[in-house]
Parts: C-alpha cells; sequence; structure tokens
C-alpha cells in the first residue's frame, strides 16, 4: 500500500468520524426540539387546570359571603325580635332587607359560577388528551433518539479505534502531520488530481510541474519508492494522479 493509499483509507474513517460526529450534535437538538412540542402541550393544561381553580376559588368565595350574610341576617332578626320600639323594629326590617339582598346576589353569583364548572373540566379533559397523546408520541421518540445516541456513540468510539491502526499505517509521518493540519481546515485533504490537471478539491487547474510530481509520486508509489508531498497551488490539498 502506498503512502497516499494509506491516507485515502485514513480520511474514509476520518469521513464516517465527521458525519458521526455531526449526528451526535443534531440528535439532542432534534430531542428538544419534540420536548420543546410537549412543553407546549403541558402549558396548555396547566392553564385548563388554574382555570377550574379559578372557578372553584370563586364559587367557595360566594358561597362565604352567603353564609356570613345568612348569619348577618339570623342575628338582625334575633335583634329585631328584641326591639322595644316600632321605629326600631322598622330599622331592623331595612337593614335586613338590603343583607337579604346582598345574600341572594351572593347566592345568584354561586349558582352562576358552578354553572361554568362542566365546561372548565371539560376543558381540563380535553386538555388532558392531547397531552397524554403528545407525551406518549414524543417518548418513544426521545427513547428512538436515545438508542439512536447509544448506537452511533458506540460505532464512533469503534470508528476512533480503527482510525488509531489506520495512523499507524501511513508510512511517512510528515503526510501524517500534514494531513491532520489541514483536515481541520479543508475537507476532504485528499483529493484526485484529474487527468485535465484540476484539483478535485477547489477546481483549480494546476501547473505543468504538480502533475508531474503527481506522475512521479504514482509510479514512486508502486514501486516502493519514497514519495513526496504533493499539494495544490490554491487549496494546499494533498493531490494524487488517478
Amino acid at each position: 500500500m502506498t503512502i497516499v493509499e494509506a491516507l485515502i483509507d485514513l480520511q474514509e474513517v476520518d469521513g464516517r468520524i465527521r458525519d458521526l460526529e455531526l449526528m451526535l450534535k443534531d440528535l439532542p437538538r432534534r430531542r428538544a426540539l419534540e420536548t420543546a412540542r410537549l412543553t407546549e402541550v403541558s402549558a396548555n393544561l396547566l392553564a385548563a387546570k388554574e382555570g377550574q381553580n379559578q372557578v372553584e376559588r370563586r364559587a367557595k368565595s360566594y358561597e362565604e359571603d352567603f353564609m356570613a350574610l345568612e348569619e348577618k341576617i339570623q342575628d338582625l332578626k334575633q335583634r329585631q325580635a328584641q326591639s322595644k320600639t316600632n321605629k326600631e323594629y322598622q330599622q331592623y326590617s331595612i337593614q335586613i332587607d338590603l343583607v337579604t339582598h346582598e345574600r341572594d346576589a351572593a347566592e345568584n353569583n354561586h349558582n352562576a359560577t358552578m354553572d361554568n364548572l362542566p365546561s372548565a373540566k371539560e376543558r381540563i379533559n380535553e386538555a388532558q388528551s392531547k397531552y397524554d397523546s403528545a407525551k406518549s408520541n414524543v417518548d418513544a421518540f426521545c427513547a428512538e433518539i436515545d438508542e439512536r445516541i447509544a448506537s452511533v456513540t458506540k460505532e464512533l468510539e469503534a470508528e476512533k479505534a480503527l482510525r488509531a491502526e489506520k495512523v499507524k499505517q501511513v508510512a511517512d509521518p510528515k503526510f501524517v502531520l500534514y494531513y491532520e493540519r489541514l483536515r481541520t481546515k479543508r475537507w476532504p485533504v485528499v483529493v484526485p488530481l484529474t487527468h485535465d490537471g484540476v484539483c478535485d478539491g477547489c477546481h483549480l487547474v494546476q501547473p505543468p510541474s504538480i502533475e508531474q510530481l503527481a506522475e512521479a509520486n504514482s509510479k514512486n508509489g508502486k514501486l516502493g519508492k519514497e514519495q513526496s508531498i504533493v499539494a495544490c497551488t490554491m487549496c494546499g490539498r494533498i493531490l494524487y494522479r488517478l
């Protein structure tokens, strides 16, 4: 195997590693987006429950008002029964009428509020049903994502172990050093020099001297002789002749 062929093998492994690493970045993002949908549905359910709580609190408040006013009426009636003059009796009658009116208003408000309770409960049931359905779907999706993350992580570890072996197969350290320095800036790093003398990475036509070096590298590689790094004059990628 020539040095360039070993580099191409290494680059194939690095390509798979890049894809797997991108996948590991994308999968949690997809998981978060799906979870965000559940957050919106959950907010609707909480709003429906709070709506029912408000109805119940109002109903309780009106009921407490009714009970307090009823107690006040009974107290006034007891005082009225003990009144000593007709004028005092009439004054109590007026007060009793006023409080009775307030009590009746509180009762009406309580009954009207209680009429709203079934619809409030129905909204909760609808929101709960939507939440349960959405949560079931989200949980299933997230479980699949988690399984995929575990699978990709395992695959990535295997590819990295394979990469370490592929690096050892590149006979000349200077090729590895050049490759490692360039792969974070250019991808792919090792590209063919076409028969038209064009870099297959940046598509720039190379000077004849580069073509000659690529041809010499190809021959030397087949003969087991020393090879040199032939780089594109524009992008710096390692070139080899097909």
